[in-house]
């Protein structure tokens, strides 16, 4: 049996610019079909040239969990109106109106991926989170379920760290699946979720945008430190800058500050952000960490 549901998207939607590069062990993004893992089974989503979204699965919850990832129903509009004139934002908001965040299968995925980016490139980053999924997680087809709180605690910092995952890092995952269940992240507001995983150490403002943004499908909290938005800073400004110093490019935007540091990043690799006269997109110095923390 497969369960169809024809979804209108609230506000403008675009599931190319949405799913665009966001292949990885749970999910496959292909030929205008994505593929996700939702649960225990497999289920895919198009998107009609009329701007209908179809979702097909094998049972209903699939597909709503499916509709959740997507991010179909979190009408972006208000961000669009807002800052279509914004000085960095007007080209990205122009060209890329119907991106959204794609998150991910579950809240412990959100904080592998957000463990796994610290201090290491994207590219890097993603493989060493595929590489642990497919190692801890049950094979569902071709893909892999999203780990939950239990799958990750019953790993060992040292089984993580012979995956690629730094020790402090694999002793900091395994400590919160340990002792909290991620899941329920979803019933408190962003701000007593952000203050709860600072605490620990090994996370910062960057672990928390991650998770907010992906895990929990949050925006209120940016990117932080995103080494993407370090270029661009440097760019702005034609001096080095420090991962920190990137929350002052985000103030501006408030409670949509993950989407904008999203839109920022996209726009900028796209060339759609005006930079000063002669500036140049340099590799940052080595004291600059690819992401922070």
């Amino acid at each position: 049996m497969t369960v169809t549901a024809r979804i209108r998207p609230a506000g403008p939607y675009s599931l190319s610019l949405t799913a665009q590069g966001a292949s990885d062990a749970t999910r496959v993004w292909r030929d205008g079909v994505l593929r996700a893992v939702v649960g225990d089974e497999q289920a895919r989503a198009t998107q009609l040239r009329d701007g209908t979204v179809v979702v097909q699965g094998p049972s209903e919850t699939s597909v709503e969990r499916l509709r959740w990832l997507l991010a179909v129903d979190d009408d972006h509009s208000e961000f669009l109106r807002r800052f279509k004139s914004d000085k960095l934002l007007a080209g990205p908001i122009s060209h890329l109106q119907g991106k959204r965040v794609l998150r991910v299968g579950t809240v412990a995925q959100s904080l592998l991926r957000a463990l796994c980016g610290q201090l290491i490139e994207a590219w890097r980053a993603r493989a060493m989170e595929k590489r642990i999924i497919q190692s801890i997680s049950p094979a569902v087809g071709d893909l892999s379920a999203p780990p939950d709180c239990a799958t990750l605690a019953r790993c060992s910092p040292a089984e993580l760290r012979a995956l690629g995952l730094h020790a402090r890092r694999g002793a900091t995952l395994t400590r919160l699946c340990r002792s909290l269940e991620l899941e329920r992240l979803k019933d408190h507001p962003s701000n007593v979720v952000a203050e709860r995983l600072e605490r620990e150490r090994g996370l910062g403002a960057w672990s928390v945008g991650v998770v907010c943004l992906e895990g929990l499908g949050r925006r209120e909290y940016g990117l932080v430190g995103d080494l993407g938005l370090v270029k661009l800073q440097i760019a702005l400004e034609g001096r080095w800058v420090e991962g920190h110093e990137t929350a002052a490019l985000l103030e501006p935007y408030g409670e949509w500050a993950g989407l904008a540091s999203v839109y920022l990043m996209a726009g900028f690799g796209r060339g759609l952000i005006p930079l000063p006269d002669g500036a140049r997109i340099r590799k940052p110095p080595h004291r600059i960490s690819s992401r922070a923390a």
